[in-house]
């Protein structure tokens, strides 16, 4: 079983929910941000760790952010798979010893990453071209712990993915779908381009966060 890690409301599984329905893949929903405690992982095979508006460095530090914390390390213990995504990737760097920045290397909308030596290789962007579309929006960024793997970055960012153990963080959304990007255009002031820009390459764009879900999948043994 799936294991959905849900930090904010306005970050579901959106496109990776739709599409473990569609392949039959068994998967459950923790929010933590309704404050209950993380279930148990007996089941659990494999766990995906959405994104969220907070950051790292907030104070006070919501409470939500210490519980996931300590899950990626029991992870770790238990080498389970985890794809950590934009804030998850940020909390993964952040528990084993790299530093998340706050306000720098933003980015929002349709960028380009490329994938170092080490992505190239790496089972979790297999099929995927060395340089692809993705979906950003993000205002903090991270810095890889020492034991990591550094695998993508793009012009105004370099930390894009990286892996440590048998987690992986990625700082973009391979999860978006329109139902997101509206809700979060709607809370923030920017530009009536964006929308218009993510629903020009909303296929291509998913495309690329479909091959990586089935990786994943793949590399958690369960396709």
């Amino acid at each position: 079983m799936i294991l959905f890690v849900e930090i904010d409301r306005d970050c579901p599984p959106g496109l990776y929910g739709r599409l473990l329905e569609e392949w039959q893949v068994e998967h459950t929903l923790w929010r933590s941000w309704q404050g209950h405690v993380c279930p148990s992982l007996a089941t659990v095979v494999a766990v995906i760790i959405l994104g969220g508006a907070m950051g790292v460095n907030d104070a006070p530090a919501p409470p939500e952010l210490a519980m996931v914390q300590t899950l990626l390390r029991q992870l770790d213990q238990q080498k389970l798979p985890c794809l950590a995504i934009c804030l998850g990737a940020q909390l993964l760097a952040a528990t084993f010893g790299g530093s998340v920045h706050s306000q720098r290397h933003q980015e929002k909308g349709c960028r380009q990453v490329s994938l170092t030596t080490a992505g190239l290789a790496d089972p979790l962007f297999a099929g995927l071209p060395a340089t692809f579309a993705v979906f950003h929006w993000h205002n903090d960024s991270f810095d890889l712990p020492a034991m990591a793997t550094h695998l993508a970055f793009s012009p105004n960012c370099p930390g894009q993915a990286l892996r440590y153990g048998r987690i992986w963080g990625v700082q973009f959304h391979p999860e978006i779908d329109t139902k997101i990007a509206d809700c979060w255009w709607q809370k923030n002031p920017d530009p009536a381009a964006l929308p218009l820009e993510f629903r020009r390459r909303e296929e291509e764009i998913q495309h690329h966060g479909s091959l990586l879900l089935q990786n994943f999948l793949h590399i958690s043994g369960l396709r």
